[in-house]
């Protein structure tokens, strides 16, 4: 989620920054190996790499950073037998190894270049390797995804990455039914990385003042999946409140087999609205996680909830595949022992 935001901000602007990745992790870690942060030179900031204990100390080191255009290797141990700031007043119990990058140059053009292919709909792998000056930086789509197998790709390769980082294509999220419900899902699915389309057979809903960012499309059922190209890799919810339209839009959306399609109503109305249809397992009717919910807002967290497990049980599922099939996603290359040697404070390490 925060890799995508990371691209679009730097697409958007042309700032100087530091690009923070978590490289590597021992124990207990608030976020895992990938995760990133960027730290722009006017203050502003994208993502997170901790719950707020190592943001101040990284953002210190930043105009050095900017200035000398060099990248550091920070080692932040905490365990609390090895040092009590790091251990004790932070309580993780681990140790984390952050990657800082000034964002320029040949790191800036294959930050671009993933930020077009990962729009575009492509998995991205952000390849980091190692030079005599620092690094050299590779952006490639994700072609094992496409059936092509990753291990003879990379036995063909003259180096292994240093590390390499993945950028998933947000997935889609279409409401079929613009009413007020829709407004607090609307923003809380952006915010969770999902890209939106509303669509409703009424005009004066589906207006860019109600919805800037999202695809807009107006029409019947059919107009409606055709002008959206609906497939299998969107999720749909279904709560136009008509039981007439929502009908037509659940029979489109069973005949397609989406990821997701949430169904909004009572139990009762939703019995009449499938009657004499199939309900797929990826049907989820009523919309959203029991957790007694009331009101649009209420309903609206209980829908970003079920939407993050089922994207999250989706990407588990597609890894387990790929290992299944003898294709391993690529993994962090070995750092040398220098460079990682724990100490009991934040060590930074010039690469």
């Amino acid at each position: 989620m925060d890799g995508f935001e990371i691209l679009s901000f730097l697409r958007r602007s042309g700032e100087a920054a530091v690009l923070a990745t978590v490289v590597g992790v021992e124990g207990h870690a608030y976020r895992k190996p990938g995760a990133m942060m960027l730290f722009a030179a006017d203050g502003s900031t994208v993502g997170n790499v901790s719950p707020g204990c190592l943001e101040a100390d990284l953002r210190e080191r930043v105009p050095e950073l900017l200035r000398s255009g060099r990248s550091e290797l920070v080692v932040y141990d905490m365990r609390p037998e090895e040092d009590a700031m790091w251990g004790e007043s932070v309580g993780c119990g681990g140790v984390a190894r952050i990657l800082l990058e000034p964002v320029e140059g040949e790191l800036r053009e294959a930050l671009a270049k993933a930020y077009d292919l990962n729009n575009a709909g492509y998995s991205v792998r952000l390849n980091r390797y190692k030079s005599s000056w620092g690094f050299r930086y590779e952006a490639e789509i994700c072609r094992e995804a496409e059936g092509e197998d990753a291990q003879s790709r990379e036995a063909s390769r003259k180096a292994s990455p240093y590390h390499s980082v993945r950028f998933e294509p947000r997935p889609r999220l279409v409401l079929f039914g613009a009413g007020p419900d829709a407004e607090p899902i609307v923003r809380l699915a952006e915010r969770i990385g999902f890209r939106i389309a509303v669509a409703d057979w009424r005009p004066s809903l589906v207006t860019a003042e109600r919805f800037p960012r999202a695809e807009l499309a107006v029409g019947s059922a059919a107009d409606i999946v055709c002008r959206l190209a609906i497939g299998r890799s969107d999720y749909a919810i279904v709560c136009g409140h008509q039981i007439r339209r929502d009908r037509e839009m659940l029979e489109r959306l069973l005949a397609i087999g989406p990821a997701y399609v949430g169904v909004m109503g009572s139990a009762s109305r939703i019995r009449h609205l499938f009657e004499g249809l199939p309900v797929p397992p990826y049907v989820h009717a009523p919309v959203g996680l029991d957790i007694g919910s009331e009101g649009a807002e209420e309903i609206a967290v209980s829908v970003a909830a079920e939407l993050i497990a089922v994207r999250r049980r989706r990407r588990r599922a597609d890894a387990g595949a790929l290992r299944a099939g003898g294709r391993e996603a690529a993994e962090l290359a070995s750092m040398d022992d220098e460079e990682t040697k724990v100490v009991s404070s934040p060590l930074a390490c010039d690469l």
